[in-house]
């Protein structure tokens, strides 16, 4: 009875999943190069399998790309992708066959920038103690917002969402489930007009946050008896709008919560074939859990934690 744990560590907020990023495209077969050629991504084999909708599954979240007026995410997606030279690799190889695009990437120390044939920018991160036992998945995606709204952002998330936030400097951070965090970061720069997309996630308490909505006339859509949207997120002293982001808000009885999602070994090809390695593990073989490098974890909303480092699996 001798060990020290830091249980505040292990709690989480009421967000406890960021499920999706939907964003329209007009192409289906650029979006094949970009996402799941060039990104080493898996398009979901079971779901959304025609020319008007792709579903993009990136290790337990995804992406949402309906076939229509391409859309603009006002930030940067994070994500976790493992073999870097690969990465790089993949993406090189579109330079020709996405000519004339936006496409572009950019190698930094800590992460690879990707930016897709309509302009949106991925971070593309290697496995890191940072983001816990992800080692193929969406840690984050941040949005960026006016000078002076962090605070805001992070007040609304904690009094109607009942999530953990902090506020680091001039970025709101809030937790999104295990590992998961949506950043609103403060810019000087011009925001572009909200065009539509949206997030997507999940909340252990579904009817607190819809009475605190509802209560501010902030409800866009009862869309069933599992899921509500709202767009606006606002000051709670005044209600004046901070930053317009559509959430499709789901509760934990939703049919698709915890629908296990199907990974591609993106290392994989004809040339280099291994028999039984065709699928990718999300988060395998993690480190023991009273290693010193997991046991010290720290609050979900650190910007780097001590964990261990989560190693990747194909099998």
């Amino acid at each position: 009875m001798n060990k020290q744990y830091d249980r505040s560590a292990e709690d989480l907020g009421n967000i406890v999943g960021l499920e999706h990023v939907n964003l329209q495209i007009d192409d289906q077969g650029v979006a094949t190069l970009f996402y799941i050629s060039g990104l080493g991504l898996t398009r979901d084999p079971f779901m959304m399998t025609s020319i008007d909708n792709m579903w993009v599954n990136v290790g337990r979240s995804q992406f949402h790309l309906i076939t229509g007026m391409p859309q603009h995410l006002r930030g940067r997606v994070g994500l976790v992708v493992p073999d870097r030279a690969g990465l790089l690799r993949r993406l090189e190889n579109l330079r020709k066959p996405l000519k004339g695009t936006k496409f572009d990437f950019t190698e930094h120390n800590d992460h690879v920038e990707a930016i897709c044939p309509w302009g949106n920018h991925f971070l593309c991160h290697d496995p890191a103690p940072r983001f816990g036992r992800i080692n193929l998945g969406m840690p984050y995606v941040e949005f960026d917002v006016p000078v002076g709204a962090a605070k805001g952002v992070a007040d609304f998330y904690a009094r109607v969402f009942g999530a953990a936030t902090k506020v680091d400097g001039t970025a709101a951070r809030v937790s999104a489930g295990m590992e998961q965090e949506l950043v609103f970061r403060e810019t000087k720069a011009k925001l572009g007009p909200y065009d539509g997309h949206h997030i997507q996630v999940y909340v252990a308490n579904f009817s607190g946050p819809h009475r605190e909505l509802l209560e501010r006339g902030l409800i866009t859509e009862e869309s069933n008896q599992h899921q509500y949207r709202f767009d606006s997120i606002v000051d709670l002293k005044n209600g004046k709008p901070l930053i317009q982001i559509e959430h499709e808000v789901r509760s934990m009885r939703h049919p698709l919560y915890a629908r296990p999602l199907v990974n591609r070994n993106a290392q994989q090809t004809n040339r280099n074939y291994a028999p039984g390695y065709d699928a990718f593990i999300p988060g395998a073989e993690a480190e023991e859990m009273d290693d010193p490098r997991y046991a010290m974890r720290q609050r979900r909303m650190e910007n780097v934690t001590p964990q261990g480092t989560a190693r990747r699996r194909a099998g």
